[in-house]
């Protein structure tokens, strides 16, 4: 049987946590590691605990979840998946706490079932992507102004070969490996490998990164051609 993931619950509310551990404790498959009050006691406990993936709050005191990410994703390998949560489906820190490298993200009202999926996703390296959500929170980041970082996020999906960009696109769409591979009519373990040097060419640390660069490329569904 395999090792139960390993979770850090990290939220200032003590009620938050308290629901997220009765969640967690309901599935044997996971088992919770620590939980931490701020962004500042949750490096501490990554660097003590070892999980495996992360419940990140984002609005926190003294050190909030955007800097805690990008903390825990400067950490010496193997660093934990980090998902975040938010109150919020628009929520402009979710949107950086993705480029610092979190894993995906989970509203705080999430059915108890989806959240246990979603920790179980991430930790077996298929960051939790919701196609509708994402998009929600993409969009948002498109409707906050011209963004600088656009031009810069073309020249890199130029750079890419023409099934590298077909793939780029579809994970911006929130597409899993099994979906991209049916509609390429190819083998789910061909599009991984393509994902992982799609990671190399990208300079990204995971997925939710690579939508990042295609929405800022100003790209979404149907605007691939």
């Amino acid at each position: 049987m395999a090792d139960p993931v390993r979770v850090l619950v990290v939220d200032d509310d003590p009620l938050v946590r308290s629901a997220l551990r009765l969640v967690l404790g309901g599935d044997r498959g996971i088992v919770l590691v620590g939980e931490a009050a701020n962004g500042a006691e949750a490096v501490d406990a990554v660097r003590s605990a070892g999980p495996d993936v992360v419940l990140m709050d984002i609005r926190m005191p003294v050190l909030d979840g955007l800097v805690a990410t990008e903390r825990i994703m400067a950490l010496p390998a193997p660093r934990p998946e980090v998902i975040v949560l938010t109150t919020f489906d628009a929520d402009e820190l979710v949107i950086g706490a993705m480029r610092a490298g979190a894993s995906g993200f989970l509203l705080k009202d999430t059915a108890p079932q989806d959240i246990i999926a979603a920790v179980h996703r991430v930790a077996g390296g298929d960051p939790f992507l919701s196609p509708s959500v994402t998009r929600q929170v993409m969009a948002a980041a498109v409707a906050s102004g011209p963004d600088p970082r656009a031009a810069a996020a073309r020249a890199r999906l130029a750079a890419l070969t023409e099934r590298e960009r077909q793939i780029a696109l579809a994970i911006g769409e929130g597409k899993t490996n099994a979906e991209i591979a049916g509609e390429l009519y190819v083998s789910v373990a061909t599009v991984k490998a393509h994902v992982t040097h799609l990671l190399t060419r990208l300079g990204a640390q995971n997925r939710v990164q690579v939508a990042i660069v295609v929405h800022d490329a100003g790209l979404g569904q149907g605007e691939g051609n």
